[in-house]
């Protein structure tokens, strides 16, 4: 079994959900929100911000994947599984477990346009920007983090780690 070392403990992080919650809370007063939940790492994270916003939250899921199995990504994005309805004319967040090298949230953020919304943003719970490698804007982020491999609360090794309730990382 891998070491894993603490990096953002339980309480630290559930305080980061909420002030980004009250945050997305007050910029969409009486407007309803569809979540894009990016499966399967964000999955904790989007449920736990969706349970503290008062207001109407939908939740949708998609798949994409850059990494195919690997500890990197392989740079070629995958459709593994799309929007079941549709978002046109609609306020949507994209919710991310992560931000590393940029390029499967541009991928994505183009391919959500095409679909007509009235306004994409994106949520990011981790942003490592010394790998960014495409330009992506991030509406609302929880932790900016080292370059270091993360484990826990939807993060996976192999997917092994996800359910730790904090975030830790792991020498690879």
């Amino acid at each position: 079994m891998q070491e894993i070392r603490t990096l953002i403990d339980e309480e630290k992080l559930h305080k980061k959900i909420n002030e980004i919650a009250n945050q997305i809370e007050e910029e969409y007063k009486n407007k309803e929100i569809i979540f894009i939940c990016i499966l399967k790492g964000s999955v904790f994270f989007t449920v736990d911000l969706a349970k503290r916003i008062k207001g109407n939250v939908k939740l949708e899921f998609i798949r994409v994947s850059s990494y195919n199995d690997a500890k990197v990504s392989s740079g070629e994005i995958k459709m593994k599984l799309d929007l079941k309805d549709d978002i046109q004319g609609k306020d949507v967040i994209v919710i991310e477990d992560i931000i590393d090298t940029g390029r499967t949230l541009s991928y994505l953020i183009e391919y959500l346009k095409t679909k007509k919304p009235n306004s994409i943003k994106l949520c990011a719970l981790l942003d490592k920007p010394e790998r960014r490698l495409k330009k992506v804007k991030i509406d609302y982020t929880g932790f900016q983090i080292p370059d270091k491999f993360v484990v826990g609360y939807g993060l996976d090794f192999d997917e092994k780690y996800r359910n730790l309730p904090y975030i830790g990382y792991i020498d690879v």
